[in-house]
């Protein structure tokens, strides 16, 4: 068991840079699961709006990135970020590109799957509510706001919960684009110390505990919700 008891060893002394990747990929993860719910909310929004317009501008913004693989779209902003920058204000884009770009390309690629959980949850809320709202008086905005979107998030939230569970694990991807988050600082300390089967394994394990234990909370929270 020496390649355990070394592992242990280097494990001990790596601590500091595998926490700080795995910052990284909490940071990447909380980022795009907030704008990815708004940006949703608002195509979900767009999807039951009675403009045919906005309705189609929707449907294939969600179409689009429901059909492109996430490592494509992960490669695609890691260079269309700063190019797109230098464009428009001549200057060159000085702040962490890996980051800047995995953070907007899960954004954006999540957003057109937190909007059909959105619009999914809209529309289990009965027409009455909307009815009664409008009774009463209030606009179309203010019944989303203060009784719809109230209701239907208290519904949407293991989908959403499960979503970004689904999101931390293909967080992983970034290690294409050369982000430190948490799985390359593993591979990295790995290879370096000749112990890359190990850190790898440990990588895994990591994420395999976060994950089960995040889908038991999720369960146990849909049943309290009775949903």
């Amino acid at each position: 068991m020496e390649w355990l008891s070394a592992f242990l060893n280097d494990l001990q002394l790596s601590g500091p840079a595998l926490w700080h990747g795995f910052s990284i990929t909490l940071k990447v993860v909380c980022i795009a699961t907030v704008g990815g719910i708004l940006i949703g909310t608002i195509l979900a929004l767009m999807r039951l709006s009675s403009i045919k317009v906005l309705n189609w501008i929707a449907q294939g913004y969600v179409n689009l990135f429901r059909s492109i693989p996430l490592l494509l779209v992960l490669m695609w902003f890691y260079f269309a970020v700063p190019f797109i920058y230098t464009a428009v204000t001549g200057n060159y884009l000085t702040i962490d590109t890996a980051l800047v770009s995995s953070i907007v390309a899960f954004m954006l690629f999540e957003a057109a799957y937190f909007s059909e959980i959105v619009r999914a949850g809209i529309q289990s809320i009965p027409r009455g509510q909307s009815a009664a709202a409008s009774a009463l008086g209030m606009s179309y905005g203010q019944s989303m706001r203060l009784i719809i979107l109230p209701q239907a998030f208290r519904k949407m939230t293991p989908l959403l919960l499960q979503q970004t569970i689904i999101l931390f694990q293909d967080s992983t991807m970034v290690y294409a684009i050369g982000l430190l988050d948490f799985f390359r600082t593993n591979y990295v300390r790995g290879d370096l110390m000749s112990l890359l089967t190990q850190y790898i394994l440990f990588a895994g394990l990591v994420y395999f505990t976060i994950s089960l234990l995040a889908t038991y909370a999720v369960k146990k929270l849909q049943r309290r919700l009775h949903v």
